[in-house]
């Protein structure tokens, strides 16, 4: 019988400094044109680059095609919202889904940019 010890580090803590709100408007395209102009001028590229960068499958937004509610587009940003702690509804989101489908990715792209600023480590030592 082998006596182990485990010891376990105290993990830093995350602060965010983040608000509960986008930090941009549906129609705010003019924040940054060049990521607007490939959301509008190749929708589809656009889309599934985003998605992929939100850690789901390259091609998921091509089945929003199939029906009258786009529900990647819906689900994508219901699962941004709760990512990011955004205050928000499911009927909004399904609202501005089906009728500004481009304007809810090129927004969604916006906030990615917006929150991957550094996170701050309180507690942390520096070696």
């Amino acid at each position: 019988m082998s006596n182990t010890m485990v010891i376990t580090q105290p993990q830093p803590l995350m602060v965010s400094r983040e608000s509960d709100k986008w930090g941009s408007g549906i129609c705010d395209c003019c924040d940054d044109v060049p990521e607007c102009c490939f959301g509008f001028w190749c929708f589809w590229c656009f889309a599934c680059i985003k998605t992929k960068r939100l850690g789901e499958c390259l091609c998921l937004p091509l089945l929003d095609s199939c029906g009258i509610v786009p529900p990647i587009t819906m689900s994508m940003r219901v699962s941004m919202r709760n990512r990011y702690g955004i205050k928000g509804t499911m009927c909004n989101d399904c609202l501005v889904a089906t009728f500004c489908t481009a304007c809810v990715w090129c927004q969604m792209s916006r906030e990615m940019k917006a929150r991957s600023i550094q996170i701050t480590l309180v507690g942390a030592k520096n070696l």
